[in-house]
């Protein structure tokens, strides 16, 4: 098949990585959202999008909350150190469970509720082009305290729609113009924590050691880029509401979303 043609099929697997032990939340896939809990919430969003889901834990009370709705799971090591370390190791157990290979994994985010099904229709269209290796989001900025927030990394875009840098950093830096000013003068975009990849890439890109671009961001992101890996990118207008900590669900509770 020739490069940039469409794939007709594609096996997809949606693996929601969800651990008990946060540091800054512990036990917040189990949180009550309007009535279900966060990873069932999360759950159930991306059952409309993607026939295969599944969350991948380490503990064995999300274990149960996923047995009580009925949704699947596997069980992964204690000592991943992100989500996509987790999703490697739950990919192969999906294959043996479902009896057959997948193109694609699609890492959601299991402390996004509120993931909106048009960013995971966005996602998966990024594979629709054979060339795609790794695929994410990325939204305008339309407020200037974002760009200067370090929580709140930034990416640059090529003209072919793909990642060549994220920062904690305001990039790119405007010379010759007030900071104040910098939201008025260029179309900034911030990452949304969304991935997809080639599961032959998330084999791969688990199996890298760390870059010094990733351990001086602390962005794992970079070592991809560093690594030759190409990074997609699709354009959302809906924002990334994650629950990292109990005042991120305070705030989320003054907004009325609960």
């Amino acid at each position: 098949m020739q490069k940039g043609k469409l794939v007709i099929q594609m096996n997809i697997a949606a693996i929601i990585p969800a651990r008990y032990a946060s540091t800054r939340f512990p036990g917040k896939p189990l949180i009550n959202i309007n009535g279900k809990s966060m990873v069932h919430n999360v759950y159930t969003q991306a059952s409309k999008v993607f026939d295969t889901v599944y969350v991948a834990t380490d503990d064995e009370r999300i274990a149960k909350e996923i047995e009580s709705f009925g949704g699947k799971y596997v069980m992964t090591s204690k000592k991943h150190k992100s989500g996509t370390d987790r999703c490697a190791e739950a990919i192969i157990k999906i294959e043996e469970i479902e009896g057959k290979e997948f193109d694609v994994v699609v890492n959601i985010q299991g402390d996004e509720p509120f993931i909106k099904t048009e960013q995971l229709e966005d996602i998966k269209k990024c594979f629709k082009k054979k060339r795609t290796e790794i695929a994410t989001l990325v939204k305008p900025i339309n407020n200037k305290e974002d760009i200067f927030n370090p929580n709140k990394p930034k990416v640059v875009i090529s003209t072919n729609n793909e990642a060549i840098y994220f920062s904690r950093s305001p990039i790119p830096y405007l010379r010759g113009h007030k900071e104040s000013t910098w939201i008025t003068k260029h179309l900034y975009y911030k990452h949304i924590g969304l991935y997809g990849y080639k599961k032959d890439v998330l084999l791969e890109i688990t199996k890298l050691a760390q870059t010094p671009l990733e351990i001086a961001e602390s962005l794992e992101q970079l070592r991809w880029i560093e690594n030759g890996y190409k990074i997609k990118v699709a354009f959302t207008e809906h924002e990334s509401i994650s629950i990292d900590t109990p005042k991120d669900l305070e705030r989320i509770k003054e907004v009325g979303l609960l």
